[in-house]
């Protein structure tokens, strides 16, 4: 049995740990504790049933081409998917945004592992603050080794 004086100090400890968690919980970061950026994705509502249905970096990798063109339409794709007519890693996405802004969605990365990993590895490297020109030149190096990129 513990006497009082323990259990006050095992009481003070847990107080400590539960509003240490609680502050960390409040603190409002839009960052992960290891420092990383915060990404830019579109809402899951605004995809398509089968990318909801998709695994979960699937379902992230389209969520972020569709709100960063910019970026994906400077990296390179390495699964074969040029001969679709694709020009960049977005194209494995989108295949084209109406004057509207409504996107159509391409398909190819729901059975592209090659695709998405170029876009999970992107995301990451974004996360943490590399430049466009430094991922596109590691996307390269890395993926080259599978084939040539969708641009000849």
């Amino acid at each position: 049995m513990i006497r009082k004086p323990q259990r006050t100090v095992f009481t003070i400890l847990f107080l400590m740990i539960l509003s240490s968690r609680i502050l960390t919980a409040c603190s409002g970061n839009t960052t992960s504790s290891t420092g990383d950026k915060e990404l830019s994705m579109a809402p899951m509502k605004d995809m398509p049933a089968e990318v909801k249905s998709a695994p979960t970096t699937v379902k992230q990798a389209y969520q972020f081409a569709v709100v960063n063109p910019d970026i994906l339409k400077q990296i390179l794709c390495y699964c074969g998917c040029g001969a679709m007519g694709h020009t960049s890693n977005y194209s494995c996405y989108v295949s084209s945004v109406s004057t509207e802004g409504k996107v159509n969605f391409d398909n190819h990365a729901l059975g592209c592992s090659i695709c998405v990993d170029i876009t999970q590895d992107t995301m990451r490297y974004m996360r943490q603050g590399k430049q466009v020109s430094e991922i596109k030149a590691i996307i390269d190096q890395t993926y080259s080794q599978y084939g040539p990129s969708n641009i000849p």
